[in-house]
């Protein structure tokens, strides 16, 4: 199966989530430098100060000239505010406008922006059809199976957004009251699969290549949109490529490991220009991005207790310069298994 928005092929069919504080233009890089991503997604932006040009959230919706194809993803609860955000997103350049009615943050949720409009189905339904009348370029949706567990309504406002001219919806199984816990449930998305006629991703505890396929099997859908996986392995999209293509798992060495990890504090050193907001964003990647790296305890504290950049990257390369050495040989091969 293929996924195509409107006129634009999604290859490999996975894309990378939206995520606050995380896919910024530099997390974004990182992930289309290691490849097999098909489409990349900004962090959320608020369509009211987008219309306001505040100069932070106007840098939220930054990309890079060969980034393509990309999303810029807005949320609100104004109809109008949305249309115009919508339209400033179409005028930056982007490929697609995506619609956010899935992030189950308070202080989104507080403002009936988010998933909060899930609980809001006219409401809704005029912002969607605001930002479709407002814009030429692809519109899609992102959004949970529900609010909580007694309202799973995504089937229907999935369908109501295809019969207002969205062209994709992407649905997390997750309800908003689920926050980032929750039984895995997978039956909704696929009740959306089912209804609609347009493409439908899934999302949700994406996070290697067994749970990718499950995940298509159970569901249907026709692509996968993964978040929190490829903070903790950026190579998750490669890995999933390649078991879609029925070709051998995907192995990284600790090398590249620690080659990206250093270059993407190269790149944010760049985007910040000052020691603080570099180490601040540094670290947080990082506590994800070292999970599952043999005495990734250790690294993760060295990086938390430096107080200088280059006191961050000499405890990243002391680190796996030297990690082969503390590791018995039988588990060197598979450890190296990203």
């Amino acid at each position: 199966m293929s996924l195509v928005i409107r006129d634009i092929p999604i290859e490999p069919r996975l894309i990378l989530a939206p995520m606050e504080g995380v896919t910024d233009v530099v997390f974004r890089r990182l992930v289309r430098r290691i490849g097999g991503c098909g489409l990349t997604v900004t962090e959320f932006i608020a369509a009211e100060a987008l219309r306001r040009n505040v100069k932070k959230i106007l840098q939220m919706a930054e990309f890079d000239a060969d980034e393509s194809p990309l999303s810029i993803q807005i949320y609100g609860r104004n109809p109008e505010a949305m249309a115009e955000g919508a339209k400033m997103v179409q005028d930056l350049g982007a490929d697609i406008v995506d619609l956010n009615m899935g992030c189950p943050s308070k202080k989104v949720c507080a403002h009936s922006g988010g998933s909060a409009l899930m609980k809001e189905p006219e409401l809704a339904k005029e912002i969607v059809r605001a930002m479709r009348g407002a814009v030429d370029i692809p519109f899609t949706v992102k959004m949970r199976s529900g609010w909580d567990h007694d309202n799973k309504n995504a089937p229907e406002i999935a369908y109501m957004c295809q019969e207002e001219g969205a062209e994709m919806v992407a649905v997390h199984w997750r309800t908003r009251t689920d926050q980032y816990g929750g039984v895995r449930e997978l039956d909704t998305i696929r009740q959306v699969v089912d209804t609609l006629s347009i493409p439908v991703v899934a999302n949700g505890d994406i996070i290697d290549a067994a749970s990718a396929l499950d995940t298509l099997e159970r569901t249907g859908c026709a692509g996968l949109m993964i978040g929190r996986g490829a903070i903790r392995n950026p190579w998750v999209f490669r890995e999933i490529e390649a078991a879609l293509k029925g070709e051998p798992a995907l192995s990284v060495e600790f090398g590249d490991r620690k080659d990206v990890l250093l270059g993407y504090l190269a790149d944010i050193r760049d985007r910040f220009h000052s020691e603080r907001g570099t180490l601040g964003r540094f670290k947080k990647i990082s506590g994800y991005f070292t999970k599952g790296v043999p005495f990734g305890s250790e690294l993760r504290q060295g990086i938390f207790h430096s107080q200088e950049i280059e006191q961050a990257i000499d405890v990243v390369e002391t680190f796996f310069d030297t990690l082969d050495d503390r590791l018995e040989p039988r588990h060197r091969a598979h450890l190296r298994s990203a």
